[in-house]
């Protein structure tokens, strides 16, 4: 099923959102809910947290009194970890029960206000963020909640500052206007986006790309996108998955490139990219059948050498392209190479940047991007090889080692 984490700072928006989700069609799983649930009396939570807090922290009827927790954390860092300690395991577990009840072709949106403070992000295929400036979310505060200014800017304060939660935003989702212009956007990124992504990841199948090679500058978001994004690749089988690196255009600062993230997934062995396959499917990422070598080079143009295997993204928002090949291989060892001679190389980078130019115009309008593709590997071997190996040389370049 596709997981989606929604969340936003406090009075963004972010429960408007999560009640639109769901009445497209959406699971909702509200984790402010299910923190009130998991605190019931008779629950497991609600006796741990007696047991640490004390009787006091208990109003009428058995039930936990809020109020009087909250002022006995509220301001001491080490009570609230104590408290989100006991709570927030409780929390995902009971999300996670109500996730696996859903049907295999559902979305499912976990509506987690904290999703930022507590790292989740990489748990979900992708990350909402319901976005409104500080000032607008302080008036809201003052005129719909009827908060004063200074308990408003203490709650603004105690939250992910706004820079770090658009950081792990992989979707945001603007409100600094009106309602409306908030759910047309969620309109559309439910019909454009979220319903396809399902559909291709019930299916186990890469979302189509039908624009040519059309390049564009740099941009410095990719590296945090790439970030990102290894962050759930290396989430979803920590076991096998040696390192994952940004290689390709994308990760060379100042080099226009597609809007397409290459990742590098480095493993021990060729059993482990087997094993690894229906992972980085469920995680987003289904296996592209028919290419499961690079072309070789002159250093070892044994081409059982250059095996590998590749995945590509579900997500109709976000080409990937995830190359998994072995640590140690010459096609390991070569996208690392030729992505740390451009960045360290500035006529390299100006030599390919305008190799790369002709070739987008030779091809532009193509239905696709694999003619492109195809006529750069030439250079590859007769340009680039030999460059970058005499700069490895002559910088004593080596290859990051990983311990198993």
């Amino acid at each position: 099923m596709l997981k989606i984490g929604l969340t936003g700072g406090i009075a963004s928006g972010k429960s408007v959102v999560a009640s639109r989700l769901q009445e497209r069609g959406a699971v909702l799983v509200d984790a402010d809910a299910l923190a009130r649930e998991v605190v019931e009396p008779g629950t497991e939570g609600l006796t741990r947290i007696v047991a640490e807090f004390g009787k006091d922290v208990l109003g009428a009827g058995g039930r936990l009194d809020r109020p009087k927790l909250g002022s006995l954390v509220f301001g001491d860092p080490a009570r609230l970890a104590v408290l989100n300690g006991i709570v927030h395991p409780l929390v995902r577990a009971r999300a996670a029960a109500i996730a696996a009840a859903a049907p295999t072709d559902a979305v499912v949106v976990q509506d987690i206000p904290l999703l930022v403070e507590t790292g989740q992000g990489s748990s979900f295929h992708l990350v909402l963020v319901v976005d409104a400036p500080e000032d607008t979310r302080l008036q809201r505060m003052l005129e719909h909640r009827g908060m004063t200014d200074e308990a408003a800017r203490s709650r603004l304060a105690a939250q992910a500052t706004r820079e770090d939660r658009l950081a792990e935003a992989d979707v945001v989702l603007d409100n600094s206007g009106n309602i409306q212009h908030l759910l047309e956007q969620v309109d559309r990124l439910w019909e454009d986006r979220l319903v396809p992504f399902a559909h291709n990841l019930a299916a186990g199948t890469r979302a189509a790309r039908d624009s040519g090679p059309v390049l564009e500058p740099y941009r410095r978001d990719w590296a945090r996108q790439a970030e990102r994004i290894s962050a759930r690749l290396a989430a979803a089988a920590p076991g096998l998955i040696l390192a994952v690196d940004h290689i390709g255009s994308t990760s060379v600062p100042g080099l226009a490139a597609k809007d397409v993230i290459d990742l590098q997934v480095a493993v021990p062995d060729l059993e482990a990219a087997a094993a690894l396959a229906p992972l980085l499917a469920a995680a987003g990422f289904p296996a592209v059948r028919g290419i499961e070598s690079d072309t070789p080079k002159p250093n070892a143009p044994d081409p059982t050498q250059w095996q590998k295997r590749l995945h590509a993204n579900a997500d109709p928002g976000r080409p990937v392209n995830v190359h998994v090949r072995v640590a140690g291989s010459p096609g390991w060892r070569y996208a690392l190479m030729f992505r740390d001679w451009l960045r360290d190389n500035s006529s390299a980078l100006r030599l390919y940047a305008a190799h790369k130019a002709e070739l987008a115009a030779r091809f532009a309008g193509s239905a696709g991007t694999t003619e492109y593709a195809e006529a750069k590997e030439p250079w590859f071997t007769d340009v680039a090889w030999p460059q970058m190996s005499a700069w490895a040389r002559q910088t004593k370049w080596a290859p990051p080692s990983y311990e198993s």
